[in-house]
């Protein structure tokens, strides 16, 4: 009997994770104006968002956000499809100097961060990168840690985790998968 999908964190807790992520973003940046949020995509975009509006209505500076796409900067871009889907990266200011907080879902074996960070590089030289991540589920295959992180999870590693954003898919919720469920 294969194990059925397991919500581990419900819309509450995601509202939570994201309040207290912007409060330790702002607790670690004491300059504000260098500050720059960029959320990989496709779901860090949304969470980029959500913590740029949190970070406002703590502190009321805006920070100002883009978009990162990495899809020729992945290691299997050629196993993943003949003909990868290139969505345009957005990022409307200049990255030098800047200290970035890169946003993701989720956090696995760190190939996705390589890629952003390689992506990033070409884009120019921050002064600094930290990590905000919603979910890290661990079985990390590169040295990557971020440094904001909304829950830990362990997972098995066939497993799965499915974050559900409002945005993209009308509510809030990350669930734990069986492999083929």
């Amino acid at each position: 009997m294969t194990p059925s999908p397991k919500e581990i964190i419900d819309a509450a807790g995601v509202e939570a994770a994201l309040t207290r992520m912007a409060r330790e973003i702002v607790d670690t940046h004491a300059e504000l104006d260098g500050l720059a949020l960029i959320g990989i995509r496709t779901g860090g975009v949304p969470l980029a968002e959500r913590l740029r509006q949190r970070i406002a209505a703590l502190t009321g500076t805006p920070v100002p956000t883009g978009i990162l796409d990495i899809t020729l900067y992945r290691d299997d871009w050629s196993r993943l499809s003949h003909h990868p889907i290139i969505r345009k990266t957005e990022i409307p200011f200049s990255i030098d100097d800047k200290d970035i907080v890169l946003v993701d879902d989720v956090l696995y074996t760190g190939r996705t961060i390589r890629a952003a960070l390689d992506a990033l590089s070409d884009l120019g030289r921050p002064r600094t990168i930290k990590l905000a991540v919603l979910v890290d589920r661990g079985w990390r295959e590169l040295p990557i840690q971020a440094d904001y992180v909304g829950t830990a999870v362990e997972t098995q590693v066939d497993e799965h985790v499915d974050v559900f954003l409002q945005e993209t898919h009308g509510r809030d919720a990350v669930v734990l998968q069986p492999e083929g469920a």
